[in-house]
């Protein structure tokens, strides 16, 4: 009998995933001519999803029918969880000791200088690869349970289910015209593609086409399973499973199939993925690991003597809307070059301000990084920045997560949505 039932529910996930797939595989991208010019520079180092999902699929197809997670007490699911971070971190810190090493001029066989490191590494890869898909199935059960409080659910599961495992991502090629802020490709890369290979590859791409370009990480997919960046902090991580579902949960909807139907649209997709992801990632501390909230502030705080007064600190989100409108007004004037050396010189202001992580500053990185509009400013301008304002109003405006995700995921354009917003505020 327990043989029968385990084959039963083989079956049964299997069919479901099938399913699900059928209804999530579609891609995203163009198929147009511009796409496939882009993707004459791109085709050799472009990342196998096909071969990614099928894995990722027998991986939790075999996790479902194992079922080990469920077996585990409360106690034990949230210590895998702690465990599996600790052999993270411990990745991460070892990984760092061999790069140290290579880049150390004194050392001149760095090969031999980190046998050991390599074998310390290999051991924590293979620990790493035992624990994590019984700590991704619990944190998947921990954001279902959550999902299904929010009465997000369909017969007390979500639908679709919570799946996702943690992966080297792919790397985002992002192309948007030179003369306006807009994204007209997004091609995924391989994850471990080089630095120079993506500089050259988006010289290529820029000298060929006359378009920005510009290679970025990103912090997870919405394909099914979904993808996320490995991570030692777990409020980043449920944060972004969760933000990868509700994408999953869209796609199902008129609003995820309209995802790439204007800038606008994939404006309203990204930023109701981050409120949502961000109050159920919230939820899921909140329930299972409330030592990692923030601490409350005290009620009745003691007096502080004023603080000399200080030169005020720099503010990225401001400065980086302000460069973002005076680049979308001088590319409206058809002046190009001039915005484009005015971003240049606004990223050097931002590397002198500790922000030396933007290697380039130009209209493809406005053009990605824009969409994310669930806080004012940022890299918003005057496209994303009322779609972003429309989306937190609608949410302000419902009486729960659910009523809000419900309420907006049936919409198929910006205009629906202003709307909705409009109806809603009388």
């Amino acid at each position: 009998m327990n043989a029968l039932w385990v084959l039963w529910r083989i079956l049964r996930t299997g069919l479901f995933l099938i399913f699900v797939v059928l209804l999530l595989g579609g891609s995203s991208l163009s198929l147009g001519d511009r796409t496939e010019q882009v993707r004459a520079f791109t085709r050799d180092v472009e990342f196998d999803y096909i071969s990614w999902t099928l894995d990722a699929l027998w991986l939790k197809l075999s996790q479902s029918a194992m079922g080990t997670a469920s077996y585990l007490s409360p106690d034990m699911r949230h210590q895998v969880v702690y465990d599996y971070l600790e052999l993270v971190a411990e990745l991460q810190r070892t990984e760092g000791q061999i790069a140290l090493v290579y880049t150390d001029p004194n050392i001149a066989d760095h090969q031999a200088a980190t046998v050991e490191l390599r074998e310390e590494l290999a051991r924590v890869v293979s620990q790493r690869d035992r624990i994590q898909p019984v700590a991704e199935a619990v944190l998947q059960s921990q954001i279902s349970y959550v999902a299904a409080a929010f009465d997000l659910s369909f017969g007390g599961n979500p639908f679709p289910p919570v799946l996702y495992h943690s992966t080297p991502l792919p790397m985002a090629l992002i192309v948007s015209p030179r003369a306006v802020i807009r994204q007209d490709e997004n091609i995924s890369l391989m994850p471990d593609l080089a630095l120079d290979e993506q500089v050259g590859l988006e010289k290529q791409i820029d000298e060929a086409m006359d378009v920005s370009s510009l290679v970025v990480n990103i912090g997870g997919v919405g394909v099914y399973p979904t993808m996320v960046q490995q991570t030692t902090y777990l409020d980043w991580l449920s944060e972004v499973v969760a933000h990868e579902w509700v994408h999953n949960f869209l796609t199902l909807r008129p609003l995820g199939m309209n995802y790439m139907a204007s800038p606008e649209m994939r404006a309203v997709n990204e930023t109701t993925a981050n409120l949502a992801g961000k109050e159920i990632g919230l939820a899921v501390l909140e329930a299972f690991y409330p030592e990692l909230l923030p601490e409350a502030p005290a009620t009745n705080p003691e007096p502080v003597a004023p603080a000399p007064a200080e030169p005020p600190a720099f503010d990225f989100r401001a400065e980086m809307n302000k460069t973002r409108i005076r680049a979308d007004e001088l590319l409206a004037e058809g002046k190009i070059e001039e915005a484009e050396a005015y971003m240049e010189a606004r990223r050097v202001v931002f590397w002198e301000n500790g922000y030396r992580h933007i290697r380039k500053l130009n209209q493809a990185y406005f053009a990605f990084h824009g969409a994310y509009a669930d806080r004012p400013g940022g890299a918003a301008g005057a496209t994303e920045d009322p779609v972003g304002e429309a989306v937190r109003a609608l949410r302000a405006q419902s009486s729960s997560l659910a009523d809000f995700l419900n309420r907006i995921s049936w919409i198929s354009s910006f205009a629906e949505l202003q709307q909705e917003v409009q109806a809603g505020s009388k």
